[in-house]
């Protein structure tokens, strides 16, 4: 029992310390395993937020926001954090409030610039454009 409850704990560690990348080239090859000999899945863009699972030499396992699990190469992600819009459409205020005024908006699958993790589950972002706002956390995926 305790040995359970010590691996439930260990896992809800783990997810809470997901590490995520960005892909810092204009594009990057997804494959099916880590090799370029190996299938390619898919091409994503730049600014494009990976989930990373495992770390090898030259590859990472890396999951994206639909859940798939893909190979890209190391060299091909950055450290600068995006997170991607998720729902049909997310407003940004002008503060870190429900009621606060619009800031900007932004559709499924746009991808903005994470600046800060705000207290009570708000994300402050900058679109693309150089607006700035604060999102719900639970709009977007990258974190």
């Amino acid at each position: 029992m305790r040995a359970a409850l010590a691996l439930l704990l260990a896992s809800a560690c783990a997810a809470a310390a997901a590490e995520f990348k960005t892909v810092a080239d204009n594009a990057a090859v997804l494959y099916d395993a880590p090799s370029r000999a190996a299938k390619p899945l898919y091409v994503v863009s730049k600014h494009y937020p990976l989930e990373l699972i495992v770390n090898l030499d030259a590859w990472v396992k890396v999951r994206d926001h639909t859940g798939a699990l893909t190979w890209v190469e190391r060299k091909s992600l950055g450290d600068r954090r995006m997170v991607m819009v998720t729902a049909a459409a997310a407003e940004a205020r002008q503060r870190a409030e429900d009621g606060a005024p619009p800031a900007f908006g932004a559709a499924q699958g746009v991808v903005l610039d994470l600046l800060e993790i705000v207290p009570g589950g708000w994300l402050q972002v900058r679109h693309a454009d150089g607006a700035t706002g604060y999102l719900r956390a639970s709009l977007v995926w990258g974190l």
